[in-house]
């Protein structure tokens, strides 16, 4: 099994908070199709050809559980172009009848001609991101949506068969206080979906709102909201959990059954396969004969992509991940998860370390270790980034 993940960075206007590869060059969408198509052709190589440039994972065999549309904004790309692809995938790759298929939509463009579209593909769950139900927020971050179309979406979204719905919810705004929070989670709840997952504001260098700041001012900022991050973080828990949401991930929750299928890949060490400018891709070690993963990730320049393709050549990086850096992997994403680490699934050298490296954190009550996984307690959810950082082996 495998997930297949295509980036479509195409994007009306840049959010302030946004440090995703995305363009605002819509006049590329043509070319840029074409040029996905031809990727997934390209890297549909045989077993034989794993070590080759074209392919960090052989795929003709892998039968494909989860597609992620991602971005960017997909939902700006054409109906006529959606057909185009999904028509590519299903020649290309063998999708499991099962499969869910995620595509990421800007609540504005949910129109009632597009959400018939999105009901007419083989598209069966809609990510969108709400980030707030404060029409004040949503210009303080230029997203281009209302709250009120955040509902809208979601009921002509309901209208046209879509049942897996999940929105994004951002915490922690300049100015924001913990009753504005609540009033968020008040209004997501009201919406009934299915998935919901919920962020801090980052202020990633490189962004809009990194320049306005500026480095100083970040540091100012992020620690005078830490404390009330926290309460905001614990209210989401408490208030998600007693509506009956199951809080899987460190930021996610959802009702029974509709955990992410396809996220939850990159945490269960599942491979998958990056098509488009900037994608990432991933061959973990028990699928390489040599027992060594291998992750890629394409060059983040849509014209130098749409190029490469052209001439049937693939502009990626590579990298080998030997034993240590996969132990590494595992622990930064599985500690993420309410699962925990399976200490079973870890070689003898990397279970006795992180055992070791674990107990103290166990004695503080941040860690359990439960039918041999290793998770985080609610407590050590809000240090997690130092436990983790503890557990990994550090580079020499």
């Amino acid at each position: 099994m495998a997930g297949l993940y295509i980036h479509l960075p195409f994007c009306k206007s840049r959010c302030i908070y946004c440090a995703f590869y995305s363009t605002t060059q819509h006049g590329l969408m043509d070319k840029y199709v074409d040029a996905l198509c031809k990727e997934m052709e390209l890297r549909n190589t045989p077993p034989s050809s794993l070590h080759t440039p074209h392919s960090t994972l052989h795929t003709p065999h892998s039968t494909l559980h989860t597609i992620y549309l991602g971005g960017g904004t997909p939902s700006q790309l054409p109906p006529a172009l959606l057909h185009r692809l999904f028509r590519n995938i299903y020649k290309v790759y063998e999708v499991a009848a099962d499969a869910e298929i995620t595509m990421e939509c800007n609540p504005d463009d949910i129109t009632p001609d597009y959400a018939k579209v999105i009901g007419e593909l083989p598209i069966n769950r809609v990510s969108m991101g709400a980030q707030t139900f404060s029409d004040e927020r949503l210009r303080f971050l230029h997203r281009r949506h209302t709250s009120k179309q955040v509902k809208e979406a979601v009921e002509l979204l309901r209208k046209n068969g879509i049942q897996n719905i999940s929105i994004d919810l951002m915490f922690g705004f300049p100015e924001e206080s913990l009753q504005d929070w609540e009033q968020d989670i008040h209004d997501a709840l009201a919406l009934d979906v299915e998935h919901l997952s919920a962020y801090s504001l980052m202020i990633e260098e490189g962004t809009e709102l990194y320049r306005r700041f500026g480095s100083a001012g970040v540091r100012e900022y992020e620690n005078s909201k830490e404390e009330l991050e926290r309460e905001m973080y614990e209210t989401l828990i408490d208030r998600l959990t007693a509506a009956g949401y199951e809080h899987y991930e460190i930021s996610n929750f959802a009702k029974k059954g509709f955990r992410s299928r396809h996220n939850s890949s990159y945490w269960n060490d599942t491979p998958y396969i990056g098509i488009g400018a900037a994608a990432h891709s991933y061959c973990p070690p028990a699928l390489h004969p040599q027992g060594l993963g291998k992750r890629s990730w394409n060059v983040a320049d849509i014209k130098a992509y749409i190029e490469g393709m052209k001439q049937g050549k693939r502009l990626f990086e590579e990298e080998t991940i030997d034993a240590d850096t996969h132990y590494n992997d595992m622990v930064t994403v599985a500690l993420r998860t309410r699962e925990g680490l399976d200490l079973s699934a870890l070689s003898e050298k990397h279970r006795t370390y992180a055992i070791k490296n674990a107990r103290r954190f166990i004695n503080d009550g941040l860690l359990e270790l439960t039918d041999n996984r290793l998770h985080l307690t609610r407590r050590g959810l809000f240090v997690s980034d130092m436990i983790m950082t503890e557990l990994i082996i550090p580079p020499r």
